[in-house]
């Protein structure tokens, strides 16, 4: 069972519509479903809100390191609470999968991802589920880091939105345990339905 729910972003709001903010849209849409309020932790280097969800305790945590440091914050909560690998679920943005798409794996390489490699490290283990949120790739190795800062285009932004609320419907299975009922809940994709009453931040400009 997921027993800590952690999304991988940066803080301040010069990041909070980039793609590399992902795992954070994805929390925040878990905190009004869980009806918590996310609050600092110093502690933890975090934002952290805690819910009780028929009788199980669940955090919810949006690491405020920056990227890079990931692992510092979930690792100190996961101490302090006695949480294990298995029991942690990672939010996070993916360049292999194109806007739209979202995965749920256990366990394996953390990729390149510099959020997971720090994770990996802080928690001495690769066993941990990662929730993949795909932001598609620009095409090129070298233009990855720009691409991750910069705001997405208003359709590949709905489609995000849409991959992170389709998922959010697997929360009850994650935190019951039930991997494999949640495993197909987010894999059944659907055709987005529009969202008009959810506004996009102003679209991306093209670089010269």
């Amino acid at each position: 069972m997921i027993k800590l729910f952690v999304g991988l972003g940066n803080p301040g709001p010069e990041y909070e519509d980039t793609r590399h903010n992902a795992g954070f849209w994805w929390i925040d849409g878990l905190a009004r479903e869980l009806k918590v309020q996310l609050n600092p932790e110093r502690s933890y280097w975090g934002l952290m809100a805690r819910a009780n969800v028929q009788g199980q305790t669940v955090w919810l945590l949006q690491p405020q390191t920056f990227m890079n440091l990931s692992g510092k914050s979930v690792g100190a909560l996961a101490r302090f609470f006695k949480i294990q690998p298995e029991e942690i679920l990672v939010v996070h943005d993916e360049l292999d999968f194109t806007p739209g798409i979202v995965k749920l794996k256990k366990g394996g390489s953390h990729g390149g991802h510099n959020g997971l490699r720090d994770i990996h490290a802080q928690l001495g283990s690769d066993q941990y589920w990662r929730l993949r949120v795909g932001i598609g790739h620009p095409g090129h190795k070298g233009e990855v880091s720009s691409w991750v800062l910069k705001k997405p285009p208003q359709d590949q932004w709905h489609l995000i939105h849409d991959s992170i609320d389709h998922s959010l419907k697997s929360w009850p299975q994650l935190v019951a345990g039930d991997m494999d009922k949640a495993t197909l809940q987010i894999h059944t994709t659907k055709a987005p339905r529009p969202k008009p009453e959810r506004k996009a931040p102003p679209a991306a400009t093209a670089e010269s």
